[in-house]
C-alpha cells in the first residue's frame, strides 16, 4: 500500500505542476483611481506633516502636489525668514538662554531675608526677654530661610514665564510660515485650510 501511495502523491504533484505551467501569470490587482491618488500608507505629505490641509483645486495629481509643496515650502522658507526643519532647536537654544537669565532671579534674596529678619527679631527679642541678640540670630535664621524660599519661587515663575514667551514666539513663527506656505498653494490653485 506505500509504493501505491507513493504513486497517487508523484501522480497528483505531477498534474498540479502541470495545471500551474499551463495558467497565465497573477496580475497584481488593479487600485481603484481614489487609492491611487493618495500616498501610501505610513508616508505623510509635506503640508500633514506641517499641520496643513491641501486638496488639490484643479485634479493635481499626488505626484504634482509634491512637486508643489517642495516648492512652496522653499518659497515659504525665503520669504517668511523662519523654516520648521530648524525651528525647534532655535526654540530650545532660547528656552536655555532664558533659563539662564532666569537663575539670577531671585539671588540675594536670603541675605535680604535674614537681614529684615534680624531686625524684626532683635526688636521682638529686646520686648520678650530683654535679650535684642538672641532674637536678632533667630529671626536672621528664620529671615534667611522666608527669604531664600522667595527668591526660588521666584526663580519657578521667572523660569516658566521664559519657556511660555518662548512657546508663545515659536507659535508666531510657525504661523507665519504656514501663512505663507498656504499663499503659495492657493497662488497653485490648492485648496487650504491650517
Amino acid at each position: 500500500m506505500t509504493a501505491k501511495f507513493a504513486f497517487a502523491v508523484a501522480l497528483v504533484a505531477a498534474c498540479a505542476a502541470a495545471v500551474v505551467a499551463q495558467a497565465p501569470p497573477a496580475q497584481p490587482p488593479t487600485q481603484p483611481a481614489a487609492q491611487a491618488a493618495t500616498a501610501p500608507a505610513g508616508q505623510k505629505s509635506l503640508s500633514s506633516t506641517l499641520g496643513v490641509y491641501v486638496i488639490p483645486g484643479a485634479a493635481q495629481t499626488p505626484a504634482q502636489q509634491s512637486t508643489d509643496e517642495s516648492a512652496c515650502y522653499a518659497w515659504a522658507v525665503q520669504n517668511s525668514g523662519v523654516d520648521p526643519a530648524t525651528l525647534g532647536k532655535e526654540a530650545e537654544e532660547e528656552t536655555k538662554k532664558a533659563q539662564e537669565q532666569a537663575k539670577n532671579v531671585g539671588k540675594g534674596a536670603g541675605v535680604k531675608g535674614a537681614a529684615g529678619g534680624a531686625a524684626a527679631g532683635a526688636l521682638i527679642g529686646e520686648i520678650a526677654d530683654n535679650d535684642a541678640g538672641k532674637g536678632a540670630a533667630l529671626g536672621a535664621v528664620g529671615g534667611a530661610l522666608a527669604g531664600r524660599a522667595r527668591g526660588k519661587q521666584a526663580q519657578k515663575q521667572a523660569q516658566a514665564q521664559a519657556a511660555q514667551q518662548v512657546q508663545q514666539i515659536t507659535a508666531e513663527k510657525m504661523n507665519e510660515f504656514k501663512k505663507a506656505f498656504s499663499l503659495c498653494l492657493e497662488s497653485k490653485k490648492y485648496n487650504v485650510k491650517y
